[in-house]
């Protein structure tokens, strides 16, 4: 990947919606040639989807919440059960305290309550704990510059 790759990038991060055209004059490429490029990115799974930035609470989510579950089990082949969950976002293996950490977004704490249950109904789990978040100070995308 070089420096016109990484620009391509970072230029469809903060708009995904330029013609190639637009992508072209800014990296100083015909459209074409972009578009070659951009196709090769998305076949090394550099680029791996197109979509759009939504607003969480303009869709009445308004409460993130991390949870870490316990477990008295391995749980890395357990990813289609949490996928199963419609409020998960995330689902993370990891090492520590907790076995997994999801990323949870639901309307209200109640809904959370509703998703814990959920989870607790997964086999291996033990136990979760959740942390809600007050405020987000900034989410940023992967920089690749």
């Amino acid at each position: 990947m070089d420096q016109i790759d990484r620009a391509l990038i970072a230029q469809l991060q903060r708009d995904a919606t330029q013609s190639y055209a637009a992508l072209g004059q800014s990296v100083g490429l015909s459209a074409g040639a972009v578009h070659e490029r951009v196709r090769k990115l998305r076949e090394r799974g550099a680029i791996r989807v197109t979509t759009v930035d939504v607003d969480p609470k303009a869709l009445g989510l308004g409460v993130l919440s991390y949870v870490m579950v316990d477990s008295n089990a391995w749980m890395g082949d357990s990813a289609a059960a949490f996928a199963a969950l419609p409020e998960v976002q995330e689902a993370h293996v990891i090492a520590g305290a907790a076995s997994v950490l999801l990323k949870v977004r639901t309307p209200t704490t109640e809904q959370l309550q509703d998703v814990l249950r959920r989870i607790y109904d997964i086999p291996g789990v033990s136990g979760t704990q959740a942390i809600v978040v007050l405020e987000t100070f900034f989410e940023r995308p992967i920089t690749v510059g």
